[in-house]
């Protein structure tokens, strides 16, 4: 079993056996927990880069690139956490099994390139957020979200579901503070909604910031992840009954995670949209963002942005640390101490901000970057999860193989179609 988390082989929760309505209810919330750390990934401080710059410039426009990103997301885990489920190891792992070594350092090189990107999102938002809140010089600032990291991280060795309550914890702090933040900014929500439903691209610029939603939405490191955490709930042995009372436990987990996810995400673009682009100003920083806020919306708002990016930033963070051991030690099994590996992956972050090079700016690249990666990570998600000789009953089914084409298909068709425009210069 790969350490990603230090998971033991067999735990004390059991395959749920329901006497009544409250027991099959109480059965159903133990097996909450691994999609919400998953969730992080999906509200971290690249989408608050991407989410801005969206709704300040292309007003309620791009609601809709939220709304499918999130189901793809929804698609993606359910599929990581059901290999997860049928096999007992998770994605690297697999990979380890199934492709040559060549293959394998290939997808490890890349995947950790991913993480680099990540990596610089998350650090980056847990410093801006110590920045705008206590006014602490981005430097110093960047030292102390590292400490910050390693100190969640080190409570991971009181077992997985102590970090499931930290991150929980995170989560609900960013969920408040968006709640408010809808709350101040008074959107019309009839364009929201009519925009969710409605699929809209106006200009190149718009295809850059789409791509880069979606990778900020769908994140590689966490496909990887999510195969790991379910681990915390699997057990050895099981037969295939079982394994599919797991799954469906985990669908329900990964459905509530996901969808707090998602309306966490389009409440960042619509409080943009609403208070931004109805305003007349394009964001191009978190920092004006956060200034802007308080004239147009008063102190309260701009407080509550600055305790959301920062509980973003130090969970998202940590959640990018788990993702990495899981990577490192699944495809070519290295073993390089976790301390080690965050002092590597944080050192972009702290370069970028001594240089003074603009944090959103290069929030929104990293997010792009990430949607370059996830076809390494849906590929051969795809490929071992349609196997039967490997996921037993638990295979894809038709239906689900078409889908994940489809959605495999239509990701790198979107890099073409940004590959295109950045190279014509129409972007």
């Amino acid at each position: 079993m790969s350490d990603g988390l230090n998971i033991p082989n067999k735990v004390s929760i059991p395959i749920p056996v329901y006497e009544n309505k409250w027991n099959k209810i109480r059965s159903t919330f133990s097996f909450i927990g691994p999609a919400f750390i998953v969730s992080v990934a999906y509200i971290d401080p690249g989408n608050f880069a991407t989410n801005i710059s969206g709704g300040s410039v292309f007003n309620y426009n791009l609601v809709w690139v939220i709304l499918w990103s999130n189901l793809m997301a929804i698609f993606l885990q359910s599929l990581s956490a059901k290999l997860g489920i049928a096999t007992g190891r998770n994605l690297p792992e697999m990979c380890s099994q199934v492709f040559s070594r060549k293959v394998n350092w290939f997808f490890w090189i890349e995947a950790e390139l991913a993480a680099m990107a990540t990596d610089l999102a998350e650090f980056l938002g847990g410093t801006l957020g110590l920045y705008l809140l206590f006014g602490i010089p981005l430097i110093y600032a960047g030292f102390i979200t590292g400490a910050l990291t390693f100190l969640i991280v080190y409570m991971e060795k009181f077992g997985q579901r102590t970090v499931e309550g930290i991150i929980g914890s995170l989560v609900a702090i960013i969920c408040v503070a968006y709640t408010l933040e809808l709350f101040l900014a008074k959107p019309d929500w009839k364009a929201a909604g009519l925009h969710t439903l409605i699929p809209s691209l106006p200009n190149g610029e718009a295809v850059l910031l789409a791509v880069g939603m979606l990778g900020a939405t769908v994140m590689p490191h966490v496909i990887y992840l999510h195969s790991q955490l379910v681990q915390a709930r699997n057990k050895a042995g099981l037969n295939d009954q079982q394994k599919q009372s797991l799954f469906r436990m985990e669908r329900i987990d990964i459905a509530i995670a996901m969808n707090i996810a998602f309306i966490v995400n389009a409440a960042m673009l619509i409080v943009s949209a609403a208070v931004f682009f109805r305003n007349g100003m394009v964001v191009d920083s978190i920092e004006q963002a956060h200034q802007s806020l308080t004239p147009l919306l008063g102190s309260l708002s701009s407080g509550a942005f600055g305790i959301a990016l920062l509980a973003s930033g130090l969970s998202s963070s940590a959640v990018g640390t788990f993702a990495g051991q899981t990577i490192m030690k699944g495809f070519v099994g290295l073993n390089i101490p976790i301390n080690v590996r965050r002092l590597i992956t944080m050192t972009p972050a702290i370069i970028i901000i001594a240089l003074g090079i603009n944090p959103m700016s290069a929030l929104v690249i990293s997010q792009v970057a990430l949607s370059f990666a996830l076809p390494f990570a849906i590929i051969p998600l795809l490929y071992i999860t349609n196997r039967k000789n490997l996921m037993g009953s638990l295979v894809n089914k038709p239906l689900t193989r078409v889908v994940g084409y489809v959605i495999a298909g239509l990701i790198i068709a979107l890099n073409a179609v940004l590959l295109y425009l950045t190279f014509t210069g129409k972007v």
